[in-house]
């Protein structure tokens, strides 16, 4: 199953020098995720500090154990919104003419 995956720092909360030491290691696991076909597509928002991500797993609590293990979520300093994805039922309908 996919989850469209949105995070957003929590820049209220926590400043840039207390970010800037766990961002690389951050780095490091989202490149671990993908090289495991967990993470399929990531983005960074361009609205605010955070990613937008589309993930695989098999039910919505491996997806979060998945992302529990970013170093950002294990400080408490990003938030994630995990959407259930289902197939685009347009694209399996004959269109009369």
């Amino acid at each position: 199953m996919q989850f469209l995956v949105i995070s957003r720092r929590l820049t209220e909360k926590f400043s840039d020098a207390e970010f800037e030491p766990i961002v690389p290691l951050e780095g490091a696991r989202a490149r671990y995720l993908h090289s495991i076909g967990f993470t399929r597509q990531i983005w960074h928002r361009a609205d605010q500090p955070g990613a937008c991500q589309v993930v695989e797993a098999e039910s919505l609590d491996e997806a979060k154990g998945h992302l529990s293990t970013l170093p950002l979520a294990g400080a408490g300093m990003i938030e994630f919104e995990i959407i259930p994805l289902i197939p685009y039922a347009g694209f399996n309908r004959e269109v009369s003419s």
